[in-house]
């Protein structure tokens, strides 16, 4: 099939396909997988226009919303969180996209600066996975909540009233504009609200340029940064990226008429398909969560953002030694 906004060719069973196989992990870490589409479009597909980035954030919004149901209806949104979130990046997303458009049509330097801030957050998981102790005796956040999870009766119907759900729903016990307190399996967690918007804004600006959302980055700096739990985190971040994605197409659609030479605005089909893809991986993705263990996500973090580094860098490298 052949899709014109994009110039390129392809089966179309190819791009929901590849979105399942690459929701089903990322969601598990509140990260939507567009960051790891955009490469596939730009290196596989050959779809290398503005319009790639418009695109990937259609992607966004067709696919996220099975994935935030999840987690709302499992009592894990921490909406104090995610509203700053996206306080955070709207601006930014906008801001991303006048770059994109009029300074970065080819952003090869960009792409190093991103593929540097993905290699150190994955660098500085990769350190807490290897060198991180905890207390004996001690279960951390995560392994109280897996912990929590397998008492609970296999015949019991999932509901708010049951003791074990109730201590692995998070509850907020404070929420004002420069701080957030909230309680998830028996411990308190404080976060600092100024911090996540001046992190979320400059994630948004990212995030307008490339069409990744944001969550790629964001998640990673709440578990790692931040010191919040995966389970708590993962909803919030997709909920972000999902908001600024229809922020970011409605612009780059307003914005089309401006560059008539150039292709900005979304291939709407081939979002769609991809969509539809990461659709069901993320609702497979958001409800295996809590089946999976914090290590194992955080391990797909990990390798997303060093991948993702390695194919915005090497290239780049490259260049360097072959002018």
């Amino acid at each position: 099939m052949y899709f014109p906004v994009a110039g390129i060719e392809v089966n179309p069973l190819v791009p929901p396909l590849v979105a399942f196989v690459i929701s089903l992990f990322t969601s598990m870490g509140g990260v939507s997988g567009a960051f790891l589409l955009l490469p596939f479009q730009v290196s596989m597909l050959g779809f290398t226009s503005p319009a790639v980035s418009s695109t990937n954030q259609l992607f966004n919004i067709v696919a996220i919303p099975s994935g935030v149901y999840r987690y709302i209806r499992e009592g894990r949104m921490v909406w104090p969180l995610t509203w700053i979130v996206i306080i955070g990046t709207l601006p930014g997303v906008l801001v991303g996209a006048i770059v994109r458009i009029k300074y970065l049509p080819d952003p090869k330097n960009f792409k190093l600066f991103v593929g540097l801030v993905l290699l150190y957050i994955g660098g500085r998981l990769l350190k807490d996975l290897f060198f991180t102790q905890k207390k004996k005796d001690t279960p951390s956040t995560e392994e109280r909540f897996q912990q929590q999870r397998k008492q609970q009766p296999q015949t019991q119907k999932t509901n708010s009233s049951a003791p074990g759900e109730q201590l692995s729903r998070v509850t907020v016990l404070q929420w004002t504009p420069g701080r957030i307190v909230y309680d998830f399996c028996g411990e308190t967690f404080t976060v600092n609200g100024v911090g996540v918007m001046i992190l979320s804004l400059i994630v948004g600006m990212v995030g307008g340029v490339y069409g990744i959302g944001g969550g790629a980055i964001i998640a990673p700096f709440l578990v790692s940064f931040f010191g919040l739990p995966v389970y708590t985190v993962a909803g919030a971040a997709l909920m972000g990226t999902f908001v600024t994605s229809v922020a970011g197409v409605i612009f780059y659609q307003i914005l089309a008429p401006w560059y008539p030479g150039m292709a900005i605005a979304p291939d709407w089909l081939l979002g769609f398909l991809f969509g539809i893809g990461g659709f069901a991986g993320m609702y497979c993705g958001a409800r295996l969560q809590k089946f999976v263990s914090a290590r194992f996500i955080k391990w797909i973090l990990v390798v997303c953002l060093l991948f993702t580094a390695s194919k915005y860098i090497w290239p780049f490298l490259v260049s360097m030694v072959n002018p």
